[in-house]
């Protein structure tokens, strides 16, 4: 009986180690197939020629006419060395901070692509990539730089295929000299040579951990741009390469206290045309196509830009004359169609060779005096200001704050000017009757205004606001300026009209946006009042017998800034003169944003027949007497024209009971039917 059981358990079992085996069986033959797949598919990899390196097209930059302002390919900078001339700091620094297992996989790193999948999937976000430095180089030898899957497949086939093809050392000997370190200069000696004058082979622990950390973005690391930023970098690089075990923490702490001799950059380098505004070029079109600092130069775009050339080398050529006899002074000026919003010209400073800080865009100097036109509009607006609106020009004290604070403005140099319209207030910049105005008008109401008229930079609603204490970058101003000049409408400034392709295809296109702030009427009359800036008594009136065709405008100046902000019917521009480092500006300094702004004005309009301002509907010329800001007659022989937004002129006359038949017919100078009105349309046409 045991032994029948015994006969009919032994096919069970057989049956049940049938499958197992089989499973064996086939994982066994699978893994030999699979082998010899491998085998075949890395000798064919091995026996096949790597593709020929993709060529290089270069990027091109058209201004506004469709001039080439310059190609960015062709002026590379390279030079290159074999390995063995290369820092040994250098090979460790870009090892540790680009591919720690170089020399442990082969092109591609599993376990650093698990990691960055795992720390992206952690943040939500690509906060890390895992593309080894065989990869960079195959991407950058062989393929363009869409953010495709099958650009990362043939990335990774190529990355393979050359570690089968070249040793290691080759390998990084090829990356080190074709890497991306910013200003045109690719591979480590011609940076070497840039940034520090010397052969890579010379480079020290410090200079290399620097060099190692740019080509992570050469925007924002490299020295020129920003010191600080390029030796934060630094200092991360020093601690990757403690981490990797290349030196230890005493000599990382050594390097990170060396001082660096960063020599300027060459002028040969640099002396190319609107150096400033190429630099606001790249940037803006690597934010607005998403692309990789390093992918500019050679993706073959082409980009249509607002430049034009003569009006930027006319602003070249005036601030180089105006600031000759002041080697340490700096410089931004900015133009702005207000008809389109187009930037015509850009200078961020002096010298791009010596400094290639963009002042154009820093938002760290005081408008002064230049901002009240902002605090008058908005009284036009929301208090019904007008030109003869009147306050008392002394010494005042100021409470604010529910009366909780003071504040006790002064004038420049001591002076009062008693009770003064408007317009004196302007053309004087007296600073009394501006904070009277933003305290009567409200300072909330004043930011508000500002911002509409392009001006983001943080502000407070205090008094000292009216005389411009809180800081705005010249393209604010310029923008903001453009609205008076348009009417009342802000076009959103615009630098670039179209990006292609190298095949043509359109890659981007500008829609700038526009807004009404003000009614027409309201921006002619603060025009209006402006244009007596450059009369005699004005602030401005150094430069009169410059202007030939009508001007407004403001200066400012505070202790460090001067400022000139003015515009004709076509052009709107910004002149900001000071130093960079806290120094004050002197009497003779703070008087020469004003020639820079007059001499470019009149030498870019110079084929452009002068014109008035345009007179929109709803605005009235009246004669009124100076003396009390009420209407004129014969009583009041020193009478001047003055404009008011229909509705708010002055009632009253000078004396008490005028005749009638004596006075100057103010009803007539209405917009519409007035021999003025006609005559400044006749002459505008």
């Amino acid at each position: 009986m045991a032994s029948s059981n015994k006969q009919q358990n032994k096919p069970q079992n057989t049956q049940r180690k049938g499958p197992f085996r089989t499973f064996l069986s086939y994982s066994f033959t699978f893994l030999i197939l699979g082998a010899a797949c491998g085998i075949v598919a890395l000798l064919f990899m091995r026996s096949q020629a790597l593709p020929v390196s993709k060529m290089v097209a270069a990027s091109e930059l058209y201004d506004v006419h469709g001039k080439p302002i310059e190609a960015y390919g062709g002026g590379k900078s390279t030079q290159t060395i074999p390995l063995k001339d290369m820092s040994e700091s250098l090979i460790q620094a870009t090892l540790a901070v680009e591919d720690r297992s170089f020399y442990n996989h082969y092109g591609f790193d599993p376990r650093g692509i698990a990691r960055a999948a795992w720390v992206n999937l952690q943040h939500m976000s690509k906060v890390q990539g895992a593309g080894t430095i065989t990869q960079q180089l195959a991407r950058n030898l062989y393929l363009n730089h869409d953010r495709t899957w099958s650009r990362k497949l043939k990335e990774t086939y190529y990355a393979i295929q050359m570690e089968l093809q070249m040793g290691k050392d080759q390998i990084l000997e090829q990356y080190l000299n074709q890497i991306y370190y910013g200003h045109s200069t690719y591979g480590i000696q011609a940076a070497s040579q840039l940034f520090f004058g010397k052969n890579a082979s010379d480079l020290t622990l410090a200079e290399s951990a620097l060099l190692a950390g740019v080509p992570k973005g050469p925007r924002y690391y490299s020295p020129y741009y920003d010191l600080n930023s390029a030796l934060e970098r630094q200092r991360t690089v020093l601690g990757t390469m403690v981490e990797a075990g290349f030196i230890s923490q005493q000599q990382a702490d050594q390097a990170a206290k060396e001082k660096l001799s960063i020599i300027p950059l060459e002028a040969k380098k640099t002396a190319v045309t609107a150096p400033y505004f190429r630099d606001y070029i790249r940037s803006q079109t690597i934010d607005l196509l998403g692309i990789e600092e390093n992918e500019y130069d050679d993706m073959g775009l082409r980009i249509y830009t607002t430049l034009d050339l003569n009006a930027q080398q006319i602003a070249e050529d005036t601030v180089k004359k105006e600031l000759d006899p002041y080697p340490e002074l700096q410089t931004a000026l900015v133009a702005i169609d207000p008809r389109n919003g187009y930037v015509k010209a850009m200078v961020g400073g002096r010298s791009y060779a010596a400094n290639q800080f963009n002042r154009v865009f820093a938002s760290t100097r005081q408008p002064g005096s230049s901002f009240k036109p902002i605090v008058y509009l908005t009284a036009l607006k929301e208090k019904q200001y007008t030109a003869v609106t009147r306050v008392t020009s002394e010494p005042t004290t100021f409470t604010y704050d529910k009366g909780r604070k003071t504040y006790t403005p002064s004038n420049f140099d001591g002076k009062f000017f008693g009770q003064i319209d408007l317009r004196t207030a302007i053309s004087k910049s007296d600073n009394i009757f501006a904070v009277h105005t933003i305290l009567e008008t409200g300072p909330e109401r004043v930011i508000e205004m500002a911002r509409h008229m392009g001006i983001t930079s943080p502000m407070e609603p205090l008094p000292s606001l009216a005389l411009g204490t809180f800081p705005v970058s010249p393209f604010e101003m310029a923008s903001a300026f453009s609205m008076f000049a348009n009417q009342g409408v802000r076009v959103e400034p615009t630098a670039i009209l179209r990006i292609e392709d190298r095949r043509g295809r359109l890659l981007y296109e500008a829609a700038p946006t526009q807004t009404t702030v003000v009614e027409p009427t309201y921006a002619y009359v603060m025009t209006h009042l402006m244009e007596s800036v450059f009369d005699q008594g004005g602030t401005g009136s150094r430069v009169s017998k410059v202007l030939k065709r009508p001007v407004a405008g403001k200066t400012g100046t505070t202790d460090t800034d001067a400022w000139m902000v003015g515009y004709t019917p076509e052009l709107t521009t910004a002149v900001w003169v000071g130093y960079d480092k806290g120094r004050n500006v002197g009497t003779v300094e703070s008087h020469l944003a004003a020639p820079i702004f007059a001499e470019f004005t009149e030498k870019t309009l110079e084929s452009v027949p002068p014109k008035m301002f345009p007179i929109p509907e709803g605005v009235t010329h009246l004669y009124i007497d100076p003396a009390t800001g009420k209407l004129a007659n014969d009583s009041c022989p020193k009478s001047r024209m003055e404009a008011f937004v229909q509705g708010t002129e002055p009632q009253e006359t000078c004396t008490s009971e005028p005749a009638p038949d004596k006075l100057p017919q103010p009803s007539q100078e209405k917009t519409g039917g007035s021999w003025w009105n006609d005559l400044k349309r006749w002459w505008a046409s």
